[in-house]
């Protein structure tokens, strides 16, 4: 008779660390190769938004809404046309979070981790040359603590990982998996209304690393790293022991 641990998984004993040779197979180049031209998309059209309203109204309520908007487009329009490649995962923290769930190795996931970093910054100093010199709006804490912006990019980061769990990598998803780009860049764009007047609501360290590099510009980064990671790991330990049935123990297709 099975006891009660034999209902749950253990995501820990599912991580991969694979090897280096995946640094060189086409597969995983051409992944990565995807996941910077993603987060590349991602981050013009996002930061993009900002330094036009800022150039034209200043800042406000109305920039709040904008970036909410732009960023929820631009991660469902980046997470749709990588999804295929490279599962779209447009995001360190989201990267993270499969790994500890064991649908990505080690190697892979360092390999589109600096993907995504390096194509936030190409994409931040695209936007400093087509703006001519315009600075692109950096992540920083307004009004709280900075214990209080990490709580903040914890949770915010827990819902978007969870989401990504639910729609995109739960074999039991079916049918709702279609919307899986739409509702991942929806939960940012809410998630934008509820902490961006506080954090700027990342959720994504590689959505700070591009603009942090070019304008240099690193107060709180840490914050940006340790929140999301955290909320990462939290969402994917707890969907994968409480909600995903494995049939097999060898990585998803995500």
């Amino acid at each position: 008779m099975p006891g009660p641990r034999d209902h749950f998984n253990v995501p820990l004993r599912r991580v991969a660390i694979g090897n280096r040779d995946e640094f060189s197979q086409p597969g995983a180049i051409k992944a990565a190769v995807a996941e910077f031209i993603s987060t590349l998309i991602f981050v013009f059209a996002g930061s993009g938004a900002g330094i036009a309203y800022n150039s034209l109204t200043g800042d406000g309520p109305a920039g709040l809404i904008s970036a909410s908007i732009a960023h929820a487009f631009a991660l469902f329009v980046a997470v749709a046309i990588s999804a295929n490649i490279s599962g779209g995962h447009v995001n360190p923290a989201v990267t993270f979070g499969l790994f500890v769930g064991g649908h990505i190795t080690l190697f892979r996931g360092i390999l589109y981790i600096i993907a995504q970093l390096l194509g936030s910054t190409a994409a931040s100093a695209l936007l400093i040359f087509t703006t001519g010199g315009m600075a692109v709006p950096t992540f920083g804490v307004a009004g709280i603590s900075a214990w209080s912006a990490l709580v903040f990019e914890i949770v915010a980061t827990f819902g978007l990982v969870y989401t990504v769990y639910a729609t995109a990598v739960d074999p039991k998803k079916g049918e709702i998996g279609i919307i899986a780009p739409i509702a991942i860049g929806l939960i940012v764009g809410a998630n934008i209304f509820a902490a961006g007047p506080f954090t700027g609501a990342a959720m994504n360290p590689a959505v700070v690393f591009g603009p942090a590099m070019v304008g240099f510009s690193w107060a709180n980064h840490w914050i940006y790293w340790a929140g999301p990671f955290v909320g990462a790991g939290l969402a994917s330990v707890i969907y994968e022991v409480f909600f995903i049935t494995h049939t097999h123990e060898t990585l998803s297709d995500y």
